[in-house]
């Protein structure tokens, strides 16, 4: 029997005083001295416009310092593994606990990488078919498509006692294709994209783009390597010229009296074609790269990626192939069937698993689905999923815009998870711009005022009644509710789809008006990228913005991104007579010290990395002889730390007038990034900026079709009227714009909507309704037809 209790309350106990999370002079990116305090065990939504510092403060600084101070408890041995982290800009951070980061980083684009592989999905399932699978192949490893078969035998000497030598065998069955390698696709090169082989070398036999006759690097490199006989026409080449030809190792020659590398064409098309991101060439290049590259199911595997015998092997009558290839949430009423006491803790997990996608929304994936092609919103909720069942308390757990990619009517349903984990007793802390997750918050950090330098100060803490009624920028376009407008646009021709099929599609028939602003619309899930980007080709005239993550080092940046930098170079070196490279810190003109890095890296061995400022060049990568040519009185170096808004104006008029670059200057402008410096690396812009940028870089092109796949990712309330201003511009200089999009501000400002659905997965693949906004949320017989309605308040 327990003992009665003392009616007495007692007095606090000490360690129940550490109730919050104290940051104290973070100066972080471009944080001004921030001091804040955060409740814990409470939801903590962190808002304000883009650049403001929301990630500079919270994942820069709060998550990163305590994933450092929880990587210094391993042993030195271990954090030689790991990656090293220098803290941050921070006076004090007091009262953290174990951070963990759900952000909306892609997953890997691995192409053995997929969705169950990406959770414990695919080992469970492994484990249940090597226990049930009739016929019995082997272990999980021989239903696991990373796994190849080995087979090995010889003789192994034994030492024990007398040695001896005794023959030996070893077997791993493995569930790899043989074929295709785990891939599910074989990959080729068409080699009629790369030459015309009735020429000659001599006679300019090659098609692929930059490649003049001219040029000792390329055509000269292969003509005067004493490999190939330059005069003979490639077609009449011998068996081994043709090897050496295509797939020849390197070997060092000398042409002209230069000594170069030469290898077979196709590792050099690889290396200085294939391996760069797609989006950052230029079209022509990107258009000659998806020529030449060719795709195909495996014809052995049919697309499985697993050999035969794991394609066999049977748990009423559904393989583990047909498993994978099954909607999660038909999977998971499958698994629920099964009757097997002796695997029946394995089955309780598998169910909990495959319950928590549905649960989090993404019930319409399959496990085979390349984790690469997941988006960001995705890929996120993704990683919640083994968050979900934790059984961790008293934890930080840091979300980036947990809402991206999904509809109004999935958007509640985040929420409620959010409140979920913040109910088992964890803080959690949010990165948002949507209003319905920060109705939800129990405390709201406002930063601002502004972007980049004119942002970095906290502007508002507090309730969300106290936001509204702040005065900041958040506050006032809170309740901000796009109408209808009073005409839309009429059409000047269609873009036709029949017989759509891709992906979940059935059989789609549908016509996408031209010369407007047309919005697809639909839950997550519901088929609109597999109608946009499967079905409108993207040919001459098609200009698609998707968002796959734009690539690029610390050494990349906005200017070198969108090719402004060309011209300001051109500008430079025309101006003081000397060669354009000297302008490049990749290039001739960089800093001996530090490669045109500007900072530092110094190995500490057992502790952290330290990135210090180059002393040399004190952070400008060039070298002082090159900082001493000028143009419009500013040297290179000046130049790059100017703002967009501020070089518009720079080389817009004057003696640094510079059409080429004030072109390009204008577009990041009119995307609503005259913040951002021209040679801020690429690695310190968020998604949203990121985006913008490319959507940027892609005005440059000439295309009369625009296809954006949602661009208010990342945008503050405030910065999304400013995108409906450009998608405006766009359609009145006479361009067609087709817009994926969840945001109700957008639906309400188009011409023309299609919805799909009515669900996600093989419930939807169908368009549930076409026609103007207002008559969509007159009309609300779908999803998005009640949100719309609700939002413009009809």
């Amino acid at each position: 029997m327990a003992t009665k209790k003392d009616p007495q309350s007692p007095a606090p106990h000490a360690a129940d005083s550490h109730d919050l999370i104290r940051v104290h002079g973070a100066r972080e990116n471009n944080l001004k001295d921030v001091s804040i305090e955060i409740p814990k065990r409470r939801l903590t939504v962190f808002t304000g416009v883009s650049g403001s510092g929301k990630s500079s403060l919270v994942f820069s600084t709060i998550a990163a310092e305590s994933q450092r101070l929880i990587n210094e408890t391993y042993s030195a041995f271990v954090q030689g593994f790991m990656p090293t982290q220098a803290r941050p800009e921070v006076d004090v951070l007091e009262g953290l606990t174990t951070a963990i980061i759900v952000d909306q980083q892609r997953m890997g684009a691995d192409p053995r990488s997929t969705v169950g592989t990406a959770t414990d999905a695919n080992a469970m399932l492994r484990i249940l078919f090597s226990r049930l699978g009739k016929p019995h192949i082997g272990l999980p490893s021989a239903y696991a498509f990373n796994v190849p078969s080995v087979r090995a035998s010889g003789a192994i000497t034994v030492e024990r006692g007398a040695k001896k030598a005794v023959k030996a065998t070893f077997n791993r069955t493995g569930g790899m294709c043989t074929r295709c390698e785990g891939r599910g696709t074989v990959s080729d090169i068409d080699l009629t994209q790369l030459y015309d082989d009735s020429k000659s070398l001599a006679e300019g036999a090659f098609t692929i783009p930059g490649w003049k006759s001219d040029s000792q690097w390329t055509v000269g490199l292969y003509a005067q390597s004493g490999f190939l006989d330059p005069h003979k026409p490639i077609s009449r080449f011998t068996k081994k010229e043709m090897r050496d030809f295509l797939y020849g190792e390197p070997t060092k020659v000398k042409v002209n009296g230069i000594n170069l590398t030469y290898e077979g064409l196709i590792p050099k098309i690889q290396k200085s074609f294939l391996a760069k991101d797609k989006e950052a060439m230029q079209p022509h290049i990107r258009a000659f790269v998806e020529r030449a590259v060719t795709f195909t199911t495996c014809p052995e595997c049919d697309g499985t990626r697993l050999s035969e015998g794991a394609r066999s092997s049977k748990i009423k009558r559904i393989s583990i192939a047909d498993a994978c290839a099954m909607q999660i949430s038909d999977l998971a009423e499958w698994v629920r069937g099964l009757r097997e006491p002796s695997v029946a803790p394995l089955l309780d997990a598998l169910s909990q698993t495959l319950d928590s996608f549905v649960e989090i929304g993404l019930g319409y994936l399959s496990l085979n689905r390349p984790a690469g092609t997941l988006s960001g919103g995705e890929a996120q909720r993704v990683k919640m999923i083994r968050h979900l069942g934790s059984s961790l308390t008293d934890t930080t757990y840091v979300f980036d815009e947990p809402t991206i990619g999904l509809h109004p009517h999935d958007i509640q349903r985040m929420n409620d998870l959010l409140l979920r984990l913040r109910d088992k007793g964890n803080t959690v802390l949010v990165v948002e711009h949507k209003p319905e997750t920060i109705a939800i918050a129990d405390h709201v950090v406002d930063l601002g005022p502004g972007a980049g330098t004119a942002g970095g100060t906290v502007c508002f803490e507090g309730t969300v009644e106290g936001l509204r009624a702040g005065g900041t920028v958040t506050g006032r376009h809170f309740d901000d509710r796009s109408s209808f407008k009073e005409t839309v646009r009429k059409p000047t021709g269609a873009l036709e789809i029949r017989g759509a099929t891709e992906n979940n599609l059935r059989d789609v028939d549908v016509d996408i008006p031209l010369g407007v602003l047309a919005v697809i619309t639909g839950v997550a899930g519901s088929g609109k990228s597999s109608l946009v980007h499967g079905s409108i080709p993207t040919g001459e005239g098609v200009v698609s913005i998707d968002q796959a993550p734009i690539k690029g080092s610390r050494r990349s940046n906005p200017a070198t991104y969108t090719g402004l930098l060309d011209p300001i170079r051109k500008a430079f070196a025309k101006a003081n007579g000397v060669k354009p490279a000297l302008f490049s810190a990749n290039s001739e003109g960089a800093c001996p010290t530090c490669n045109g890095a500007g900072v530092v890296f110094t190995d500490l061995g057992m502790m952290a990395g330290v990135a210090s400022t180059c002393e040399e060049c004190e952070g400008k990568r060039f070298q002082a002889s090159v900082l001493e040519y000028r143009f419009g009185g500013r040297d290179i170096s000046e130049v790059l730390a100017m703002s967009v808004s501020e070089a518009e104006e720079f080389f817009g008029s004057g003696e640094a007038s510079t059409p080429a670059a004030h072109r390009v200057l204008v577009r990041l402008a009119d995307v609503g990034l005259g913040y951002i410096s021209l040679g801020q690396p690429l690695t310190t812009l968020s998604g949203g900026e990121r985006q913008r940028l490319k959507l940027a870089t892609h005005m440059g092109e000439k295309g009369g079709v625009y296809v954006l796949d949602e661009p208010t990712t990342g945008l503050h309330l405030a910065d999304v009227e400013q995108l409906l201003g450009l998608l405006d511009r766009l359609v009145d200089s006479g361009k067609s714009v087709i817009v994926i999009e969840h945001h109700q501000a957008v639906m309400a400002h188009a011409d023309w909507i299609i919805d799909l659905g009515p669900g996600a997965g093989h419930d939807g693949g169908r368009v549930v309704f076409e026609g103007t906004p207002a008559d969509l949320a007159a009309d609300r017989s779908t999803l998005t037809g009640e949100h719309l309605a609700a939002y413009v308040g009809v």
